[in-house]
């Protein structure tokens, strides 16, 4: 799989790191429940089938963490941005 780096260009995938789901919310680490928080968002998550968005950071190139919008079912990239571009809804 090559990913589209708005910096570096095409890249292959050996070149990144995978953060995770892109559209989901980080707990709080200071909350008082925050195990129970992180344990639901790693292990009870949904499992996606179409498009997706993730985050990849540039490990061995630009060194930019990346907003991917892949089909998990294909792994066509449809999108690549800088995630600090990122507008939340």
């Amino acid at each position: 799989m090559r990913i589209p780096c708005p910096f570096c260009g095409n890249r292959d995938v050996s070149e990144f790191a995978y953060l995770g789901d892109a559209s989901a919310p980080r707990p709080a680490a200071d909350a008082p429940d925050a195990d129970r928080q992180f344990f639901e968002a790693v292990y009870l998550r949904d499992n996606p089938s179409g498009l997706h968005r993730e985050l990849w950071y540039h490990a061995s190139g630009c060194r930019s963490w990346l907003e991917v919008e892949r089909n998990i079912r294909t792994h066509e990239i449809t999108k690549a941005t800088f995630a600090r571009d990122r507008v939340r809804a």
